[in-house]
């Protein structure tokens, strides 16, 4: 399987040289990452919710190795949080954070990002919106719900986000699906070993079905992260079992794929969320899209072969 090979060289400073320096690179980059700075994605994110559409922004980021460098992560939320405001957007667009930007991984990173995302949770919700935390690998897990609990007790919209693929999830939806909690359901897209993560893709799937089930019935606010058809059709028979309403859960799609479907759910009255990344560092993100869709894979590999 090709997707552990490029989860592989999202971590490798040798394929993140060669492929940045590729001059196909940028034109197959742009389609998944629209912008490096806020005021490139500002005309992306008006565009969108004039189609009916709301976002969640990311500011693309992982490999901090200084502390300053997690404040300048911060901060970057702190300027977008503010343009939103300025454009009145901030009941249409949330934010999605990965702890490792915020200086997890760092000495005492568990204080760290705490204390760096805090303000930027506090500044959204100034604004009327709110901040997802991401899922990274498992071994930043517990760090991650720990923190999760914790900015609950003053901003209980805070959400975050599980992967089907881990053994641990189901476990970790049941404790999840309260009252007031938000919680994105994704596949998961970091390379896992098979003592703590499903490595077939179909056994991933019946998982995502359990797991899904379980955010149904539960009493928070399930948000589904797939563009797989079949896995939205079960979601809509899902909510409907569940007597949820259309503004009781939510899609999301990343930006740049299956704009189409983006558009068709909204227009059937659903909330259709799409993630919109933005930023310099955009390699890890990039390669992990292309682990996730073989097709964007073989794009991006003969285009480099015959443009290279």
């Amino acid at each position: 399987m090709l997707g552990p090979v490029i989860l592989a060289a999202s971590r490798s400073d040798k394929m993140r040289r060669l492929i940045s320096a590729a001059p196909v690179t940028k034109p197959v980059v742009d389609r998944f990452i629209p912008g490096e700075t806020v005021d490139q994605v500002v005309p992306i994110i008006k565009d969108l919710t004039g189609k009916g559409l709301e976002v969640t922004m990311d500011v693309v980021g992982e490999d901090i190795t200084t502390p300053e460098q997690s404040y300048a992560a911060r901060d970057a939320y702190l300027e977008l949080i503010g343009r939103l405001e300025e454009l009145g957007l901030g009941t249409k667009a949330e934010m999605s954070v990965k702890l490792s930007m915020f200086g997890q991984a760092l000495e005492g990173g568990h204080e760290l990002a705490l204390a760096n995302v805090r303000p930027v949770v506090e500044a959204a919700a100034a604004i009327g919106t709110t901040v997802t935390l991401d899922a990274e690998d498992h071994t930043t897990l517990d760090s991650m719900f720990a923190i999760h609990e914790e900015l609950r007790k003053d901003f209980p919209q805070t959400g975050c986000v599980i992967q089907a693929y881990l053994f641990r999830t189901e476990a970790d939806a049941r404790r999840l699906a309260e009252s007031g909690s938000r919680v994105r359901l994704v596949k998961g897209a970091y390379k896992e070993p098979a003592e703590v993560a499903y490595q077939q893709k179909s056994e991933t799937d019946k998982a995502y079905v359990r797991i899904l089930r379980i955010l149904m019935e539960g009493e928070g606010y399930p948000m589904i992260g797939s563009h797989d058809p079949r896995l939205i059709s079960i979601a809509q028979e899902l909510a409907r079992k569940a007597g949820r309403k259309l503004d009781e859960y939510e899609f999301q799609m990343l930006y740049g794929i299956r704009s189409d479907e983006h558009v068709r759910l909204a227009a059937e009255g659903h909330r259709m969320r799409v993630y919109t990344a933005y930023g310099t560092d955009w390699y890890g993100y990039f390669m992990r899209r292309l682990a996730e869709k073989p097709a964007n894979l073989l794009f991006f590999a003969r285009s480099i072969l015959t443009k290279g």
